[in-house]
């Protein structure tokens, strides 16, 4: 059961971070950043938010920078607006699936081509 409040939990914060990472924070390093997936533990004390960030990899590692030195901002904001009794503690992690999804379909491609 506590399963299932994580994940409507982590929902949730999936949807504020990314409202609170697009408007508030005025960080000229912050690049294009989606939040694609929020993973709570089972006592609400940490969250890991799996962030795709555009750019090269000098802009990607800036952004995270950026994003880590505003992770108390960010943890209060988010506080501000989810009611719980503790905010979580925030992990921030690269999501490289979408790239590495890209890269695969890319390669099916060249195959298709070299097989005509």
């Amino acid at each position: 059961m506590g399963n299932v409040r994580a994940n409507r939990v982590g929902e949730e914060m999936k949807k504020e971070l990314s409202q609170i990472l697009q408007r508030e924070l005025k960080d000229p390093r912050i690049g294009f950043i989606t939040v694609t997936a929020v993973e709570m533990t089972g006592d609400l004390s940490q969250a890991k938010v799996f962030l795709t960030i555009l750019g090269s990899e000098e802009q990607k590692e800036n952004t995270l920078k950026a994003i880590g030195k505003a992770a108390g901002f960010i943890r209060s904001e988010l506080g501000k607006r989810i009611r719980l009794r503790h905010t979580p503690e925030l992990i921030f992690k690269v999501d490289e699936s979408i790239e590495y999804g890209s890269k695969i379909e890319r390669i099916l491609e060249d195959i298709n081509q070299d097989s005509k």
